[in-house]
């Protein structure tokens, strides 16, 4: 066997542009208020469930402390990132996912440049493809 057929991954990279920074930043608000409106409302149920329950008080508090932290970290980190995208310069590379593609690696072929293969998009458009 002299050649395989491989899956590698290709990491696919965004140009920071205004309208990218608008959406990202966008986002990462609207994350933050649905995580701050579902903490409100957990902490309403938690009150009601407190005046009905006053004897199960520290039971009630844990169950709900549980419900709220991941909450709370979603809510931290959406926020983090609004304001990460707000200080990135303009052309700033941000790493959006990745993707695979197949390749055909032969006996002496370099199989680090085959696998750091990345594409860079600009407003949804291609504008490189490193390797």
């Amino acid at each position: 066997m002299n050649s395989i057929k491989m899956t590698v991954p290709v990491t696919v990279k965004a140009k920071l542009t205004e309208k990218l920074r608008a959406r990202l930043v966008d986002e990462a608000v609207r994350v933050a208020e649905q995580m701050e409106l579902e903490l409100k409302q957990i902490n309403i149920d938690m009150q009601r469930e407190l005046e009905r329950n006053p004897q199960h008080e520290p039971q009630i508090r844990n169950f709900f402390s549980g419900e709220m932290a991941p909450r709370q970290g979603r809510l931290d980190e959406a926020r983090h990132r609004k304001e990460t995208f707000e200080k990135l310069a303009l052309g700033a590379e941000i790493v959006q996912g990745t993707t695979e593609r197949q390749v055909e690696l032969k006996v002496g072929d370099n199989l680090r440049e085959a696998m750091n293969v990345e594409i860079l998009v600009e407003d949804d458009k291609i504008i490189a493809i490193r390797g």
